[in-house]
This record gives structure tokens, sequence and C-alpha cells, in this order.
């Protein structure tokens, strides 16, 4: 069994991968830390891990993190920089959760976060951990950046569009609707039930975090830079992004089959029958983006509907599914759950 370190496993990205990895047939959570919450045992703060679990809260110890074999951060940005170097050193693999890695460009992350990069010497080295992107170079990687929650649903509707040409650069538009447990499990006023219930509101849009990360990835599939619009939304509920995507397309082109052939070989991509229309339930509590496509009135603007479990295929379940490849494990060893319903 690989041994598996968790640091700042009390936010919702922590205990999805606790709730992903108790039933991994090949990897164990041997440490999980929490400055705060040391000492406490794991299933006081999260009952539903009650007898999956035996574990308690430490604080973050470097020594006993080098005797995992992979060490997830679930920890705020800027956080995983400062600790990464020595794990490194030391053989410890490592995936990043947050955004330290995920921004080549030094100066843009800097700006966007608001705070001077730890190790920018890392940064060159660290691989964007979509497998559908980088499935190969994930495999044999020190460390791996894991993907944000909107990037993912984003890039993955718009790429095969990209990636085959088709798309015109210069007016692409993602407008996407978030869950609040996208904004994480610390107390704020916005995001009390009073607050969003019954109410649906824009946010970021002058610009968000996200945007730069989502720019990158369009940018390094087709190699070219592209013009994004992405605006942000916040839903009145828990899980789920729908990302409804607009490009415009010239010429006749069998778009269902093309969605259908790009993710054919791919577990956690389902691409649905032409018509349908995604919901995020569908989704709930698994690893898996389901695309639509749509060419309303047969013009030339394409419309994609492309949803996820924020918290999974944009966080845990794919830090899991990343987990999996640079360990050489089945890439669906703890990620075969069903989703919710109702």
């Amino acid at each position: 069994m690989a041994k598996i370190g968790i640091v700042g496993g009390t936010g919702y990205t922590g205990v999805e991968l606790l709730r992903l990895l108790a039933n991994h047939p090949k990897a164990e959570v041997a440490v999980i830390t929490s400055r705060a919450e040391a000492g406490r045992p794991v299933s006081d703060i999260y009952p539903n891990l009650r007898g999956h679990i035996d574990l308690a809260f430490t604080e973050p110890d470097a020594q006993q993190l080098k005797a995992c074999d992979l060490v997830f951060f679930a920890t705020p940005n800027g956080t995983a920089m400062k600790m990464v170097p020595e794990l490194l050193a030391s053989g410890t693999r490592v995936i990043d959760l947050a955004a330290d890695f995920r921004i080549k460009d030094i100066a843009v992350w800097e700006q966007w976060y608001g705070m001077a990069h730890a190790c920018p010497d890392l940064v060159a080295e660290a691989i964007y951990g979509m497998p559908e992107l980088n499935r190969e170079v994930i495999q044999a990687a020190q460390l791996v950046a894991n993907p944000g929650c909107y990037p993912t649903a984003v890039t993955l509707g718009f790429l095969p569009l990209i990636e085959a040409g088709l798309a015109s650069l210069d007016n692409l538009v993602a407008d996407c609707k978030s869950g609040v447990s996208g904004a994480g499990r610390g107390a704020s006023v916005g995001m009390l039930m009073g607050e969003t219930g019954e109410s649906f509101k824009a946010y970021g849009v002058p610009g968000h975090r996200h945007l730069p990360e989502i720019s990158q990835n369009l940018s390094v599939i087709k190699r070219e830079p592209v013009d994004l619009t992405f605006v942000p939304h916040l839903l009145p509920m828990i899980r789920g992004i729908h990302a409804t995507l607009y490009a415009n397309v010239d010429g006749d082109v069998d778009l269902q089959s093309l969605y259908e052939a790009r993710f054919e070989n791919e577990r956690f991509v389902d691409v649905l029958p032409a018509g349908s229309h995604p919901e995020t339930r569908s989704v709930r509590g698994v690893n898996t983006c389901r695309i639509a496509i749509h060419r309303p009135q047969n013009k030339n603007i394409v419309v994609v509907l492309s949803v996820i479990d924020n918290l999974v295929k944009g966080a845990a379940g794919q830090a899991v599914q990343n987990m999996n490849l640079m360990l050489g494990f089945d890439e669906a060893d703890g990620l075969r759950e069903v989703a919710l319903l109702p």
C-alpha cells in the first residue's frame, strides 16, 4: 500500500480526499495535518468518515511527510510553495490542490495572488494535472499542479474545438455557475444560506483568479493567444459547476462526432447524445465531466455545456486520478462511485 499524506485536511477538498481514499485499494492515508485541529480525531469533524478513517489530525511535520510516497496539499494558496522543495528533495511526490504551481508566468501569478512566489524555480518543473491533456508527463511527474474547478470544466468543454482548430480564438466566452462549496469551508457572511438562498448573482466580472489559468490552458492547446471572457456566478446549491461555453465556428462540421472521438478513451469525460442538457446533479460526488454540444439555429455560434462536481473532478477526484497515474495504479482506482440521486 502506498503511504499518503494530506496537508490541510479540514477543508472541503481535504475531506473529499479522505472520502475517496478511504476505499482506495492501493493507497492508505498515513498522515493528515491541521494546525488548528491537531490531536482531534478526523471523525469528530467529519462524522461521515467514522469507521473509515481512524486517524487524528497532527501538526505538520516534515519528517512524517517525507516518509510518505505522495503528499497532497489541500491548503490555501501560498502554503504549499513553502514546504514542497524539502519534500521533493527527499523523493516524496507532491500534488498541490491550490494554485501555487498552476500558472507558469510568475509575474502573472504574483499579480493575481498578491504575494511573492517562494520557489519560482519549481513552477517550470510542475506538471499541470489534467490527465486528458498531460497523461504521459503526469505519470513521470514529481510535482503536479492540480487544476482549478472552473478551469477544468471550461478547458474540457473547449478542448476538442480548439485542438481541431475550429474555434475562433478572439471571442471565446465562458459563462459559468458554481455551488457555494467552491468558496471553501471558512466562515463568510456572503456564503450564509440566508445570503445565498433563493438568489443568483455574478461575481468577479472585472477579473477572477481562474481567468489566467483558463487562458493559459487554451493557449497551450493551440499554441496561440486566446481572447476569453470569463464570468463566474454563484448558485444557491452546495456542489456543482455548470459551464456554458460559446465559440464561433465556421463551416459544416460534425461536432458530435468530433467530441465523441476526442473523449472516446477518457473514462471521466462523458459526451452525451446530441441535443442533451447535462445537469450538475448527474455528477454529484463523482469524478466525471459530462458534456453536450449544441449549434442553435445551425448558425456559427457553438454552445458547449460542461458540468462537473467542483469538489471531485474539479478538485479532490482529479487529484486522486493524478495520484493513480503517478504511482502506477489503475487510473480509476478509488473513483468508481456512482453519482448520488436525488
